[in-house]
This record gives structure tokens, sequence and C-alpha cells, in this order.
């Protein structure tokens, strides 16, 4: 077979993807599966807004499906901008938000524009594709392993060791895959690392720039508040390029709308790489995301139904899990902070089940997902130790009847193990 790139021979596939590849075969011979693994909604449960969904209409009726701008049309960048001032308080101008097909041409357009081969990224496991975009970028990986007592969020202290030399820091929260959350005096100490690295380095030398993921930003649960370090500490301006968007906020994944906002130079070199990759969001949804979003009767009205629907269904099953666990079974789970995942605990490596021994992560998640039906995306699939007792629940498909029947089955499977 003829040799192709050493990237393309190198590249491993989502781990992710081929889950969900044997759920559809499962599924497709009749099996009935409760599939949490996939970070999307199903659009019969979760619709988008109907405001959304009319403009889009609307938008399409008008003929708006010519090229949009590079950097994406202006009345949705000053929407955009309006948008994220009253959410966040964040001030931003047209220059500085850049528009594309959601949040993943963003992230790869920011790390080619940053990172080059042998440059160093810091970022923690378990966390989506950073491993992968590495790659990609012949970047040096310098991987925090966080840890349980921590919500899975990397400390100040655990990331102050790695700074030296580093080109880029990558922080998510809420987190995808943990559902969790970085609180005001952990971000205010990792935004205060950052500045002080950044002064120390000579005016000649590369800055040290943070990628801040912020897709579920307005998903958060009971106390929870989001912060983003732009808003704790005004001066990260110079160095923070949040990544953010429509898929999560508003159940709008497949609408392909996202939306970068950083320094004006960075902004603008992302933008010339967008061009080369024509990874721009379609005209119609531009346009009908601009109008949505300067709606904020619908805004908050959607989001207030949305969030209470996410919220119960995340509650019920920690509720469920966490009985589980009262009656001596060796499963435990993170309370919900924020997002559309829950983080979860299935310790059954060594368990004796009827058939096999289950020797290691693996085999638990075969045999959850053969015996109780039950689909959720072992923590390994994002950068952690291939035998990690943790997985990621997502409720994006979720019915909320079929709760107990699942939690049922879950603990009928765990009794019939030794």
């Amino acid at each position: 077979m003829t040799q192709l790139s050493q990237l393309a021979e190198t590249l491993t596939g989502s781990e992710i993807v081929k889950l969900g590849n044997e759920i559809k075969v499962r599924v497709g011979q009749g099996e009935k599966i409760y599939n949490y693994t996939i970070g999307d909604f199903d659009s019969h449960i979760f619709p988008i807004p109907a405001e959304l969904k009319a403009a889009i209409i609307r938008a399409y009726e008008h003929n708006y499906t010519s090229y949009p701008p590079a950097e994406g049309i202006l009345e949705l960048r000053h929407a955009v901008s309006s948008f994220v001032e009253d959410k966040f308080g964040l001030h931003y101008n047209s220059n500085e938000i850049l528009i594309a097909a959601g949040g993943r041409p963003l992230i790869y357009a920011l790390f080619r524009t940053i990172v080059g081969p042998g440059d160093k990224v810091i970022y923690a496991v378990p966390s989506w594709n950073n491993n992968h975009y590495v790659h990609i970028n012949g970047g040096v990986h310098c991987v925090i392993e966080a840890l349980p007592e921590n919500n899975f969020m990397p400390t100040a202290e655990e990331i102050a060791h790695h700074l030296c030399d580093a080109t880029l820091l990558c922080l998510c929260t809420p987190q995808n895959p943990t559902g969790t959350t970085h609180s005001k005096e952990s971000l205010e100490q990792i935004c205060d690392l950052v500045l002080a690295e950044n002064k120390r380095r000579k005016p000649e030398d590369r800055k040290l720039y943070v990628m801040f993921d912020q897709m579920y930003a307005t998903l958060t649960y009971g106390n929870i508040k989001h912060y983003n370090p732009v808003a704790l500490r005004p001066e990260m301006k110079d160095y923070t390029i949040s990544i953010d968007g429509i898929s999560k906020a508003f159940a709008a994944t497949g609408v392909r709308v996202g939306w970068g906002m950083g320094p004006a130079h960075v902004i603008s070199k992302m933008k010339a790489l967008l061009v080369h990759m024509g990874g721009w969001s379609p005209l119609a949804e531009q346009k009908a995301t601009a109008e949505f979003l300067l709606n904020k009767k619908a805004v908050n009205d959607f989001q207030a139904h949305f969030k209470a629907e996410l919220e119960e269904r995340l509650i019920l099953i920690y509720k469920g899990i966490m009985a589980l666990k009262e009656k001596g079974f060796p499963i435990d789970a993170i309370e919900p902070q924020a997002s559309i995942y829950l983080t979860i605990k299935i310790d059954l490596a060594g368990k004796q089940s009827p058939e096999k021994m289950l020797e290691n992560q693996s085999d638990v998640a075969d045999y959850i997902l053969r015996v109780a039906h039950l689909a959720v995306v072992p923590f390994y699939a994002f950068g952690a130790d291939r035998q990690s007792p943790w997985y990621r629940l997502s409720v994006g498909t979720c019915k909320k009847e079929d709760i107990p029947l699942m939690l049922g089955i879950l603990e009928e499977a765990l009794n019939d193990l030794k």
C-alpha cells in the first residue's frame, strides 16, 4: 500500500465515533440501547428555538445562499457582541470576533495560528480532542491528569509547573466530558499565572495564549456560575481566545454557527486560515442567528425551559446512581454542575460475570453495553488512562420515561456480578 503523509499515517480516529458506530450496528439489529454517548441532541426531544427555525426558513426564502464574508456577516458579529456583553459582561469589537461553522473549525484555526512543530501545549485529561489537535500540529503534549477530588478540573497549582516555554494553555469550562466547572477563585488563580508568565517573558519572546472553550457556558445549574478569564482579569484579553456558539446553548449542533473572540491580530490570522478551509457558516444561518440573538425574550424563554429539562434528567440519573451506590454497588457519580454531561464511575474491573472475568475497563464497558444495554463513553476516549473507571453520560438524547427503566436494568446487571 502506498505510504501516505506522516500525519495521515499517525492520526488516530475518534474513540467516540468508533463506539457510536458499534451502537448503530446493535440498534440496527433490533437491540434496545440506552445510548447516552453522543454530545448531541435528539432534535425530536430538544428542537431548536422556534424563532430561530422560522428565521432560517425566511433567510432561505430570501435567497441568502451565496458565500458569506470570511469573517462572518457584520450584523451577526454585532449580535454576538451584544449577546456576550449581556450574558458574560464582555465587550468585543467586530474585528475581534470571527464566525465559523461551529466550534471545531475555530479550534483548528486557533491551533494552526498559535501552535507549530515542537511548541508546548498544556491541557488536562479527560478533555475533548486536545490530544488530537496537538498531534495534528506537531506540538509537544504537556498533559495534566486531572483528579476526581478536583472534579476533574486542572488546578492552578498543577498548571503552574508547566507554564515555562508553553505556547498554548487549553481550558474548557463547563467541561466536556465531565460537566464540571472552574470556580471563580480557581480561574482567577490560573489567569494570574498566565499574566505573570507573559510579564516574565521578553518583548521579543512569543506569548502564552489561552484557548478558552465555553461552548456550554449558558448551561449551568443551581448555584453554579460561569466565569470568563477576560471578565475576571481584563488584561487577559490580550492572551485569551474564547470559543463559543449556538450549538449547545440552543440545541443547534447541526445549524453550524460558532464564534471565536480574541485579540484582533490573532482573529485575523484565524480568518485567513478559514478562508483556505472554506470553514465559514452558511449565510442563511448567519442571518437567522443574528436576528435570534437580539431577541432577548426568545433567548431567555428558550433557555429557561431547555435548562430545566436538561437539569431534571441529570439530577434523576445522578440520584439513581447514588441510590445504587448506597446499596453497595461499586459505582459513583459527581453531582451535576453544568452542560449535558454527568460523570459516573463504574468500577467493575476484577468482577466475575456469568460469562467471563471483567479484566479491564474495555471488558466493563462491553458488559454494561451488552447486559445493561447502557452506552456511555469511557474517559480513556478523552485521553485519560485506559484503566480509568470513570465515564461520560450525556442526556442530550435521553427520554425522561427511560431513566427508571435504564436504572433498573443496570441494577440487574450489577447484581449478576460476583
